[in-house]
């Protein structure tokens, strides 16, 4: 599997691992994730390194519990009118206008001296970290972010994932500083994997892949305010990467189904994906800073019946063919 990130929109992603789970013809080998995809990956993971399927959605379930305990303490908390006037985003409250006036003036090393990170907190709380590092934990993780040194990505395997490589993941530049692991510094994955697909062609077995989609591919309507033109640029060039890597797995396709690559030495790339863009399209750009409860319950509530309807669609497609038009959707 791979997971994009997303802010609180992670939450449909965990809506969608939580019906996979249940499913117990779904076996998983390996994930690579970025950001809040990064957080969804070491909670399933680490859940089935202690307990299995059940055990993986009590860990996801307990990760977003602890996200709006500590979103409820926040400023940033959305009123019942910001829910209702601003399709559950925040772009009425005062809080947080005044949030991003300061991260457009100020940097989080000057606004956030102590680099408080709330996620930091949920993500101890919930995952014991040397269990993950184990030969014999079941899922092989592959979290990406971004060396903010080099600007290359760097995929931390999992031998290395620790909470501070999953924090970089996720270590958006405007509200966090970057993050330190060995002498260089990190910032969000999502610039240059969001998530990366190569770590799973040459790190797993498995010819399928299946991308959880949490940020549009399309918007039917240009974007037309400052924010939503600033919320557009961030889905394309997060959406990048993932285009030039879809491009490379359909040309080595094609090669392989005209019989100029040799088939045993190359692994063909069944590509599946699963998306709610009926809903995130929808949503205000802030609402992905939004952890109110009933908001994450909600799109983890959608995220369930949409993995429902697509395994419905595609399950007897595994292992067969690719569910996804590639050159449609990311050519």
């Amino acid at each position: 599997m791979a997971l994009q990130g997303g802010g609180a929109h992670g939450a449909l992603a965990w809506g969608i691992l939580d019906r996979l789970l249940e499913d117990e013809r779904i076996a998983v080998e390996g994930i690579s994730a970025t950001s809040a995809g990064a957080m969804n990956a070491t909670c399933f993971a680490y859940g089935m390194a202690i307990g299995g399927r059940e055990a993986a959605r009590r860990v996801l379930s307990e990760f977003w519990g602890r996200v709006a305990d500590a979103a409820a303490l926040s400023p940033l908390q959305p009123s019942w009118f910001d829910r209702v006037s601003s399709n559950w985003g925040l772009e009425w409250s005062p809080a947080f206008v005044g949030l991003d006036m300061i991260t457009r003036l100020f940097s989080p090393y000057e606004f956030n001296p102590l680099d408080l990170n709330p996620l930091r907190d949920a993500l101890l709380a919930s995952v014991d970290f040397e269990v993950l590092r184990k030969p014999t934990a079941p899922i092989r993780l592959f979290i990406s972010a971004t060396n903010v040194r080099t600007g290359k990505v760097k995929v931390f395997q999992s031998a290395e994932i620790c909470a501070e490589a999953v924090l970089a993941s996720a270590c958006l530049p405007f509200l966090f500083r970057a993050v330190e692991i060995d002498g260089e510094c990190y910032w969000d994955g999502g610039y240059m994997g969001n998530p990366a697909i190569f770590p799973l062609i040459y790190g797993c077995d498995s010819c399928d892949v299946v991308i959880l989609h949490i940020n549009p591919v399309e918007r039917p309507e240009p974007p037309r305010t400052a924010r939503e033109i600033l919320n557009r640029v961030n889905e394309i060039s997060f959406n990048s990467s993932l285009m030039r890597e879809m491009r490379a797995i359909h040309f080595v396709n094609e090669l392989i189904d005209s019989g100029q690559l040799s088939r045993p030495s190359m692994k063909r790339i069944l590509i599946h994906a699963i998306a709610a863009d009926e809903v995130t399209i929808k949503l205000g750009v802030s609402s992905k800073l939004n952890a109110d409860r009933a908001f994450l319950a909600w799109l983890c509530e959608h995220g369930r019946r949409v993995a429902r309807d697509w395994l419905a669609r595609n399950f007897d497609h595994l292992g067969e063919c690719s569910t996804v038009d590639i050159r449609a959707r990311y050519l």
